[in-house]
């Protein structure tokens, strides 16, 4: 019989079995993956060819365990396993080797180019990720009635303005202190005091197409001893990994850019082990995404279906080339409107009269670019998220998204087709009339996201809908 506190020999024998397997693994990691270029972490992650042969019947694709658990030899390794002494998937809410290659490929990639290391942890979307990785830091750690806040972006995606308003705030006390000017170190400065658990920065924004330097704001956290966490879905981590710079958590709505296709819904967590906070608890400094997978997510149950970590997996494969691609057509398509008569303003960081055009630069590159044949230097690549203000005010903005023909009308961004939406009425509206406001957000304000189309076919489909909405 067996206590927590108690390992057996049977268990130590497992034990020992899964150390060596572990070591083993990290030393393929630490010789051989991470000296690949991103394209070929993309393509493979963790899985290789012994992994194939041995254990998936030579499978050149990851399987897809479409199972609810995992069954073992004998109790001592079940009791070894559910004492997380071993790794397992025990349960599916839990772990599952499909989402376990797609959480390697994620954390290699976030951390491309990254000295120290990095983990993930998979969820079941963008949101449930964004609630993970707040979570942890905002625990009760004396007092029940203990004052707690966190220091946010006001320009940032609508879901989370609504988590950090009405779920944080409004039912649980937790203020949120917005930053209005994210540019403004001093302003994340004077929002910061001792009760304050986190810092948290969405770039580029969704869809305003805010930012921020990511280096000095990490730095400020970890001078007060807190962590940074950035959402960077709009970018990719062929674009920007903010881990790179400072940043000790980054969050991806993974089902937008970061595989285009729009066939499912799913989100991650990824973080530097090692990471800053002033919450007194080891593991999570230690191995953040670890820690709240086998503890925090265990308990909420906000677990990504195998299924769609495969998919998933399988569309992050040629996400450098994508986003380049897709990055190019929303510079010549925002050129474009810049210039239109019925466009009252244009937003996007490629753009060089943008505010944030040469922070943005500093931080937004192709990855690799000066390794491949086509480039042979860095080149700055912008994202395939940008926004626009229609001429004549927000019932123009409708007649003209009404009249969208190649381009579809729908809340959904990210796609390998064009996407368009007025997230007064869609992404911003339960924020209301003042929130909007806070965040920038007018009634004429159009997002975009271009997709893979030729340009000259959106340009035409914009060309039309704007003449018309005169």
């Amino acid at each position: 019989m067996t206590t927590d506190d108690v390992i057996t020999e049977g268990m130590q024998r497992y034990i020992d079995i899964n150390n060596k397997y572990l070591a083993d693994r990290d030393g393929y990691i630490r010789d051989v993956v991470k000296k690949w270029r991103f394209d070929t972490i993309a393509v493979h992650g963790l899985y290789n060819v012994t992994d194939a042969i041995e254990d998936y019947q030579g499978a050149i694709i990851e399987p897809i365990f479409m199972s609810t658990s995992q069954a073992y030899r004998d109790s001592d390794e079940m009791a070894a396993a559910l004492a997380y002494k071993i790794p397992t998937w025990c349960y599916s809410r839990i772990a599952n080797p499909s989402t376990y290659y797609y959480e390697w490929t994620l954390a290699l990639l976030e951390g491309y180019g990254y000295d120290g290391e990095t983990s993930c942890c998979s969820t079941s979307s963008g949101m449930s990720a964004i609630m993970t990785a707040v979570m942890p830091f905002l625990r009760v750690v004396k007092d029940i009635h203990e004052p707690r806040n966190f220091v946010a972006t006001a320009q940032c995606y609508g879901g989370t303005f609504q988590q950090f308003t009405v779920r944080m705030m409004q039912e649980r006390g937790i203020e949120c202190r917005w930053v209005l000017d994210a540019t403004n170190i001093d302003e994340w400065a004077s929002k910061i005091d001792k009760n304050t658990r986190f810092l948290y920065g969405e770039l580029p924004s969704n869809p305003q197409q805010g930012f921020f330097d990511v280096e000095a704001v990490a730095n400020l956290a970890h001078e007060n001893n807190l962590p940074l966490i950035c959402d960077s879905t709009v970018a990719t981590p062929a674009l920007l990994r903010p881990i790179c710079h400072g940043a000790d958590i980054v969050v991806q709505s993974a089902s937008k850019s970061l595989t285009s296709s729009g066939f499912g819904i799913c989100g991650a967590v990824i973080a530097r082990k090692n990471l800053v906070t002033n919450i007194d608890d080891d593991a999570l400094k230690s191995d953040f995404s670890l820690c709240v997978k086998y503890l925090q997510n265990r308990d909420f149950g906000p677990n990504l279906h195998p299924m769609q970590a495969v998919m998933t997996l399988n569309d992050m494969r040629t996400l450098r080339s994508k986003m380049d691609l897709m990055s190019r057509n929303t510079m010549e398509v925002s050129e474009f409107l810049e210039k239109h008569p019925g466009v009252e303003s244009t937003q996007y960081l490629g753009l060089p009269d943008h505010p944030l055009h040469e922070l943005a630069s500093k931080y937004m590159t192709l990855v690799d670019a000066e390794h491949d044949s086509q480039y042979g230097k860095p080149v700055n690549r912008y994202g395939h998220l940008m926004s626009f203000c229609v001429k004549g005010g927000a019932e123009k903005a409708r007649t003209f998204f009404d009249r969208l023909q190649r381009i579809w009308r729908a809340t959904d961004l990210g796609r390998i087709k064009s996407v368009a939406t007025i997230p007064a009425i869609s992404t911003h509206q339960q924020q209301g009339k003042e929130g909007r406001e806070l965040a920038g957000i007018p009634g004429n304000m159009v997002r975009l996201c271009v997709g893979a189309e030729h340009p000259a076919d959106i340009m035409a489909d914009l060309d039309q809908a704007l003449c018309e909405s005169k």
